[in-house]
């Protein structure tokens, strides 16, 4: 009996002095390096809620005319989405597919529908503040807007921002504004 009481004597100090060591080498990594102040982001100018405005001076953009552009992205735009409707459609249409991979599927269809009309809706409420033609891809990770336009304002830009923050969920952060002459 006594020799059992030792032997649970030995674990438990054991296990002690592990636990023990355990929360030293915790607390010797999880020490904040004091090389990193707070203050430094206090004196950023940047204000990262913001949408980005993208310069239309963007090599990618150059020479792009703004109709064509516009007319080349409609037709794509509905050409990968009809191609991902297909698909579904065929999927569903299997009669060997698990109940559980069908549920999935409609969810997923749900999904690009309400994507749709979302960027249709943000375009046309874009379009009713004077903008000649506007473009929007959403996704849930966020939004870009292309607008044809001699010249954005901060103003339009806040008015942009703020009907996709009313239609969406996205941050601000991952709003993208390009302007296209």
């Amino acid at each position: 009996m006594n020799m059992v009481i030792r032997k649970k004597h030995i674990i438990l100090a054991s296990l002690v002095v592990g636990l023990g060591l355990a929360v030293y080498v915790n607390y010797q990594f999880a020490q904040v390096d004091n090389a990193l102040t707070p203050t430094a982001a206090l004196e950023s100018d940047k204000n990262y809620g913001d949408a980005q405005l993208v310069d239309s001076n963007d090599p990618a953009l150059a020479g792009v005319d703004g109709e064509a552009y516009f007319a080349e992205a409609k037709v794509t735009r509905q050409r990968s989405r009809d191609e991902s409707v297909e698909t579904l459609k065929n999927m569903l249409a299997d009669a060997e597919i698990d109940p559980d991979l069908k549920a999935e599927m409609v969810l997923k269809a749900t999904e690009i529908s309400q994507s749709i009309e979302t960027e249709g809706k943000i375009e046309n409420l874009i379009k009713a503040k004077g903008f000649e033609d506007c473009m929007v891809y959403y996704d849930t990770e966020g939004v870009d807007v292309v607008v044809k336009t001699e010249g954005l304002e901060a103003d339009q830009v806040a008015q942009m921002k703020d009907i996709i923050l009313k239609e969406t969920s996205i941050p601000a952060e991952n709003i993208s504004i390009v302007e296209i002459n």
